[in-house]
């Protein structure tokens, strides 16, 4: 047979080839139903809605309003190591996926040669020839390990917004507890002055006669306590801005923040979200994208009961020396087609493909879960922050009441009507209430926190409205 007679029967294999080619073997990917309600038991009017987590977020952390949070969560993204991390992961899978994306196109390489011959009659031989092999996509196999490769990039980024979202809560968390933090400290330096004068008071009186020891000993004992809470509060406090620090990459030593005023305001987060705030859980999308992954993994293992083909082609010249390679050369070529087909494995593809699909529905019901885990923390938030906002204005009545008794108490203990034992109870309760209040906004803040990231971040306030 001669070169055209050769060239016309690969031509007419190849073109076969090409035809079958889109003959994709394995499952369609589609994305399975989860059991969802339509609205969220704890706000009646909420609409739940379907992953979809490609909406732009916002800068939800400055609905706190505090300036000095916002610098400090704006940095997360840049300096915190596990989001750094969860970038570099992304990085890696978008790479990944352009690998396997460069296997659908044929590979060209060129090769040259130079041979001297040592001989009465010295002689070199110049060779030069430029190649191409490809293999075509059958059976799908190339085109799903792209779209595998492209789904486990996109989960990559869902890791990845995942990662900077926990890592900005996580530290306006700490934030919020360490100016709660500051505003405890602040009472309890105020109640302590209180309670030094009210030890003075009774050792004036102890010292007139009027007031036994035991009232002093008391007064005493109650100072010291309130200094040891104290105490206990800067400890915390310090820890809070340790905490801060490794948040945002930087060493506890070098890192500090200087006492402020607290605002206590918890966030009014709009009820009425609109359905795809929910979409926008980053943990919900990556699931999602592992299951099609995981889909393309089943028709890449099926792909193995068929044969491989791949064809090649070359073609270049040779000649006796480097001066007359382009004045006159012979011609080299040469293309040729190999089909490879496994006729025995032991099993080995039948468990490949059972393997893949057991994986599948591992993700199918890690998937489920996730969604279901999203929705129970929906409703826990909202039951909190509805019922932290119902127990501050039952404390701030409670608070006001207590401060009353406790300065009603006082001016009777000065009067010689009561004993100290009532001023130390009284005095008690009104700083319990104190404090009660304190954490109660403080809870407050965090549950909205909470609600914010269980909703996948921040939204524009404008389109909640609608």
């Amino acid at each position: 047979m001669n070169a055209p007679k050769k060239l016309l029967s690969l031509t007419s294999i190849t073109a076969l080839i090409l035809l079958q080619s889109g003959c994709a073997i394995g499952p369609t990917y589609q994305r399975p139903p989860v059991a969802i309600s339509d609205h969220f038991k704890e706000a009646p009017g909420w609409i739940a809605a379907a992953p979809a987590d490609a909406l732009a977020r916002e800068q939800w952390w400055k609905l706190f309003g505090d300036p000095t949070l916002d610098t400090l969560t704006e940095r997360v993204s840049v300096s915190n190591q596990n989001v750094a991390a969860a970038l570099a992961a992304y990085a890696q899978a978008r790479a990944l996926a352009g690998q396997q994306r460069a296997a659908l196109f044929p590979a060209v390489s060129i090769t040259s040669a130079a041979k001297q011959a040592n001989s009465q009659a010295s002689s070199q031989n110049v060779q030069f020839s430029l190649g191409s092999t490809w293999e075509p996509d059958v059976w799908g196999r190339l085109q799903r390990s792209v779209t595998n490769a492209t789904a486990s990039a996109q989960a990559s980024a869902g890791d990845l917004a995942t990662a900077t979202l926990s890592a900005q809560g996580e530290l306006v968390s700490n934030y919020l507890l360490l100016r709660q933090t500051d505003a405890q400290r602040r009472l309890l330096s105020a109640t302590i002055i209180d309670y030094q004068r009210v030890l003075q008071i009774t050792e004036n009186r102890y010292n007139a006669g009027v007031a036994p020891k035991t009232d002093v000993l008391q007064a005493r004992t109650q100072l010291a306590n309130a200094q040891s809470e104290e105490a206990g509060l800067q400890r915390q406090r310090a820890q809070l801005e340790h905490a801060i620090a490794v948040l945002l990459g930087e060493t506890p030593a070098t890192f500090s923040l200087t006492q402020a005023d607290w605002k206590s305001a918890a966030p009014e987060v709009p009820l009425m979200i609109p359905s795809e705030l929910l979409q926008r859980r980053p943990d919900i999308a990556a699931a999602e994208r592992r299951m099609a992954a995981a889909n393309e993994l089943i028709g890449i293992a099926r792909s193995a009961y068929y044969p491989t083909i791949s064809l090649g082609a070359s073609t270049g010249a040779s000649a006796s020396g480097v001066s007359s390679l382009f004045s006159n050369p012979s011609s080299l070529w040469s293309i040729g087609v190999s089909l490879t087909q496994s006729v025995f494995n032991a099993g080995l593809v039948r468990n490949r493909v059972a393997g893949a699909e057991a994986a599948y529905e591992e993700t199918v019901a890690r998937y489920r879960q996730t969604v279901l885990s999203a929705f129970q923390g929906v409703e826990d938030q909202l039951i909190a922050a509805r019922v932290l906002a119902e127990q501050e204005n039952l404390l701030i009545a409670a608070s006001q009441a207590a401060d009353q008794a406790e300065q009603q108490v006082l001016n009777r203990y000065r009067a010689g009507q009561l004993g100290f034992l009532d001023v130390v109870l009284a005095q008690t309760t009104a700083l319990n209430a104190r404090r009660a209040l304190v954490l109660t906004q403080s809870n407050r803040q965090i549950a909205s926190l909470g609600l914010i990231q269980a909703l996948g971040g921040g939204w524009q306030v404008a389109a909640a409205s609608n």
